[in-house]
């Protein structure tokens, strides 16, 4: 008897040979008690990406599913995520992109099995692990020690690095008709997160079964967050999606909004080494609200700049 399609999994990729074999067996390895999906897009990539594709649909031709794009769509502005998943036919949607990985086989079933039986969950989470290109673990991405519900107003305070992308799951049925403060996002996965927390509940699960790989060549971090100038740009673009979400929800959520408004300038000063400015004002808060070793960490910056910078060399010559 054929099992019901519950799950469509959506992984964007672009010029990941070398990653996207993990992905595609990370998908390949979960043990469900329901079908599921493979579709990928690949973004026109230059490299062997769409090749090893290729062989692994050749081999499981039912499960992946996947688009080859002529010519590259996200540089025109195009949302290749929605592209991707408005061909989708499971009842929820779990991302992750093709630079990532999952690591547990039972994470489908879990987060499934929460789902099902809490209709009211619009967006199941999970713990997971952030790793270098070569999979070795560098810290947690862990929000809260034991599983949990969360507000959306924490959703909003904590930003895209809140949650892995990788580890989110969510009723298609949410995926239509998404928000202008979303659409106009300069990336999706923060808004992504705000849209689902306002239909429902955001839950949790504390388990580490995902990988989130950083450092990537041509990745949204090594592009974006290379230098000041565009960690400016993309606060300034976080801010006006803000300001759109709080005219959205009729200013609802005002003060968590603002809240991380301050967030996001107390980390731009920090980058401009503006450390006196930290505990005045409206910043004064966020700093208070900094644990004992993000503390510790501006003050050694702070009056030991020169011990920092020599760390940062010797860093990247021994990495």
């Amino acid at each position: 008897m054929k099992k019901e399609l519950m799950v469509s999994i959506s992984c964007i990729t672009y010029n990941h040979e070398n990653y996207i074999c993990d992905a595609l067996e990370g998908f390949l390895m979960q043990k469900t008690d329901f079908d599921y999906e493979i579709l990928i897009h690949d973004d026109a990539s230059t490299d062997n990406t769409a090749e090893i594709i290729r062989n692994y649909q050749k081999k499981y031709p039912e499960r992946i599913k996947p688009i080859f794009q002529k010519e590259n769509c996200y540089s025109k502005g195009i949302d290749v995520d929605d592209l991707n998943t408005a061909r989708a036919k499971g009842k929820y949607i779990a991302l992750c992109e093709g630079d990532d990985y999952w690591t547990d086989p039972h994470k489908l079933q879990k987060q499934l099995n929460y789902m099902e039986t809490h209709a009211q969950c619009t967006l199941c989470v999970h713990a997971a692990y952030q790793v270098d290109i070569t999979g070795k673990k560098i810290k947690p991405v862990r929000p809260c020690v034991g599983s949990r519900t969360f507000r959306i107003q924490e959703v909003i305070e904590g930003g895209g690095r809140l949650f892995a992308t990788n580890t989110m799951m969510y009723p298609r049925a949410l995926d239509l008709n998404k928000p202008d403060f979303y659409k106009n996002a300069p990336v999706t996965d923060y808004p992504l997160a705000i849209y689902l927390a306002l239909h429902g509940e955001v839950f949790y699960l504390d388990e580490y079964m995902a990988a989130y790989r950083k450092g990537v060549n041509g990745s949204w971090t090594t592009t974006e967050q290379s230098s000041l100038e565009k960690i400016i740009k993309h606060v300034k673009n976080t801010e006006d999606m803000l300001d759109q979400l709080n005219h959205y929800t009729d200013y609802k959520f005002d003060e968590a909004i603002n809240k991380k408004k301050n967030i996001n300038q107390f980390k731009i000063m920090v980058a401009q080494e503006r450390y006196q400015e930290l505990k005045q004002g409206k910043y004064k808060s966020v700093f208070d609200e900094l644990n004992s070793k993000e503390k510790t960490k501006l003050f050694i910056k702070q009056y030991f700049p020169r011990t920092v910078k020599l760390y940062k060399k010797l860093k990247h010559r021994y990495p």
